[in-house]
């Protein structure tokens, strides 16, 4: 018998037991569906982290002040001494390794304009800012340096304050208050949507650094000249980012006067480690993903071997007929091994839609859910493993009745009751 007859038995005798077919196959379908909805649901979480961590800035070092301590009480981060607009001209002067730095002050505002009025966030900087985070100006301008020393009342705004203020055009040059302060829009953000975790990046107004401090987040700390609440440095391309965060640790400790031995009165965070550690956790997440799912196939695959077994005791005669005709005991092997593969392969194909269905689903009705966002990333290669492990199972699951039926005495077969 060769192997397309072998097949086209295996399928008529799947037909013919339809319904015990399909029972057989449950396990399969549920465990498949499960391993795409849970890696699926698993990898669109990944990408969106992953977007909201290259976000801020693969080669970008972020620099706030620590906690203080102060008669054996320590303070909370950002208690300490804050850093100032002098320390970020220091740091871009001073370190090669540096190509780009800016500090910020941000605050919430409320802005006005023709009589419309818009809660959004305003976030003071210095013009380096833009290239440290890679953002860009759709329309307009970006403000200068003479600018922030002037404290200019100069403003650019994000999409969707745009969209809320100036539903119509005329945007730039427009004046709008921002906290009762009047500004001049020089300039609109390039849209960026929404960040993976529901925030919207658009609802934001940026502003020189002096003019927010001064006029509009009324920012100051005593003992320190224009103080800021955090900075951002750009390291220069091909740098070593290790290297570079302890020549700016250094740089900072010398600079606040901190001994040997002492603690840091400052954080430098480092969102290339951000990157590396999270995908050490996705790695660590998928190996658990896998075995769960690996799992559930097994157990699929003990109802289709206890099933075929069954199917093996039923047609013991056919068995014994087919071999006193002059089937070799391959033949027969080779039949209920397809059948069992048949089996295991249409449950994959069926666990695969009903997955993919699920996740697209899932990721639909997630806001009515009360889930903000949910992002659902359906990798093809994912589903040829799944549909390959289903297979497998087949095999490994199918083989032992298929040899103990090829194994049968063709007398003791055809006299079997």
């Amino acid at each position: 018998m060769n192997t397309l007859a072998a097949i086209a038995v295996a399928l008529t005798a799947l037909r013919v037991n339809a319904l015990r077919s399909f029972l057989a196959i449950l396990g399969v379908i549920f465990g498949v569906m499960a391993v795409i909805i849970t890696v699926s649901l698993a990898q669109g979480a990944s990408r969106a982290v992953q977007e909201q961590i290259a976000s801020l800035g693969s080669n970008t070092l972020n620099i706030q002040s620590g906690s203080n301590d102060r008669g054996g009480r320590r303070g909370g981060a950002g208690s300490a001494i804050p850093f100032s607009s002098d320390d970020v001209d220091a740091i871009r002067e001073n370190l090669d390794v540096i190509v780009a730095a800016s500090g910020t002050i941000q605050s919430s505002v409320t802005a006005v304009a023709d009589g419309v009025n818009w809660p959004s966030t305003i976030l003071g900087i210095h013009p380096d800012y833009i290239e440290v985070r890679d953002w860009s100006v759709a329309e307009g301008r970006v403000f200068s340096v003479a600018e922030v020393s002037r404290s200019s009342r100069v403003a650019i705004l994000g999409r969707t304050v745009v969209d809320e203020l100036f539903p119509s055009d005329g945007v730039l040059g427009a004046l709008v208050r921002l906290n009762g302060q009047p500004f001049e829009v020089i300039g609109i953000l390039t849209e960026r949507g929404q960040s993976s975790f529901g925030q919207d990046q658009d609802d934001i107004i940026i502003a020189p650094i002096s003019t927010v401090r001064t006029r509009v987040a009324g920012y100051s700390r005593a003992g320190v000249r224009d103080p800021v609440q955090r900075i951002w440095v750009e390291i220069a391309p091909g740098e070593d980012m290790n290297y570079a965060t302890e020549e700016l640790e250094q740089f900072l400790r010398v600079r606040r006067g901190i001994d040997p031995g002492e603690q840091d009165d400052f954080q430098v965070r480092n969102f290339a480690e951000f990157i590396t550690a999270f995908r050490a956790t996705e790695t660590v997440m998928g190996l658990l993903l896998a075995v769960a799912g690996l799992i559930t196939l097994m157990v699929g695959g003990i109802g289709i071997m206890n099933v075929m077994l069954v199917s093996v005791t039923e047609r013991t005669r056919e068995i014994g007929l087919r071999l006193a005709v002059g089937a070799r005991r391959r033949d027969i092997r080779n039949q209920f091994l397809v059948e069992s593969v048949a089996l295991c392969s249409v449950g994959g194909l069926i666990g695969l839609a009903l997955g993919v269905s699920m996740a697209l689903l899932l990721e639909n009705l997630a806001p009515t859910l009360g889930v903000t966002r949910l992002t659902v990333s359906v990798d093809p290669s994912i589903a040829l493993v799944a549909i390959g492990a289903s297979t497998m199972v087949g095999v490994l699951f199918g083989f032992y009745p298929a040899h103990r039926a090829s194994r049968l005495d063709p007398i003791i077969a055809l006299r079997y009751e």
